[in-house]
């Protein structure tokens, strides 16, 4: 291991690393921002039950839902400027974080949502509440509660799946890691702090989305 690990590189490389990194939680951070907050109004949407509006929710869903990824982020980083919108590799990389995922966020919020007795509906219907506060004052701080250890493991899978905007030129961890070993054609090093720093992050995050499930599953 000696011969083939260099510790002085390895030391230099890890600042550039940690750069990459910052990019990275960045891309997951606002990406869960956007599907948390999409996710939930599609949820709602859906809930709804209008029909026009209902079926084209639904089309959207399964649509996002049934196509990769990386493919909805070369149509937005790429297809889209032929239209007149130009975003950056980080924008660009945001929304297909957020659109993708808010799709499956939205089944997570219908699931909690339909968690939560009929007698609460009944209830505020019987007070005559507003729908609005039926929604924000009921029904919702029930629901979301529920999900929100679903939801911890959704951005724990956006985090790993950030690296796939490469393809898209965000400068995250792992194309840095590439970059170094190109650069240097020193592979062992960049790519191994790469999976670590991946690690340091992602296994507290699982740990604590563990404690968030035996809460919830005690409550």
């Amino acid at each position: 291991m000696t011969g083939i690990w260099d510790w002085g590189y390895a030391v230099e490389v890890l600042p550039a690393l940690l750069r990459g990194l910052q990019v990275t939680v960045l891309a997951t951070l606002l990406g869960s921002v956007l599907a948390f907050a999409l996710g939930l109004v599609l949820a709602i949407v859906l809930r709804a039950r209008v029909p026009v509006l209902h079926r084209v929710v639904r089309a959207f869903v399964e649509f996002w839902r049934s196509t990769p990824l990386l493919v909805q982020a070369y149509v937005i980083y790429q297809v889209l400027p032929d239209v007149g919108i130009t975003l950056g590799s980080l924008a660009a990389g945001v929304i297909a974080l957020g659109l993708h995922y808010a799709c499956y966020t939205s089944e997570v919020y219908r699931a909690g949502i339909e968690a939560v007795p009929v007698g609460q509906w009944e209830a505020a219907a019987a007070l005559s509440l507003p729908r609005s506060r039926v929604w924000f004052g009921v029904i919702l701080p029930q629901a979301v509660p529920r999900v929100l250890p679903a939801l911890g493991n959704y951005v724990i899978s956006m985090f790993k799946e950030v690296p796939l905007l490469l393809a898209i030129g965000l400068v995250e961890v792992v194309t840095v890691a590439r970059q170094l070993s190109a650069d240097s054609f020193r592979p062992v090093e960049p790519l191994t702090l790469a999976g670590l720093l991946f690690l340091l992050v992602s296994l507290p995050a699982s740990i604590l989305v563990r404690r968030m499930e035996r809460r919830a599953g005690a409550g």
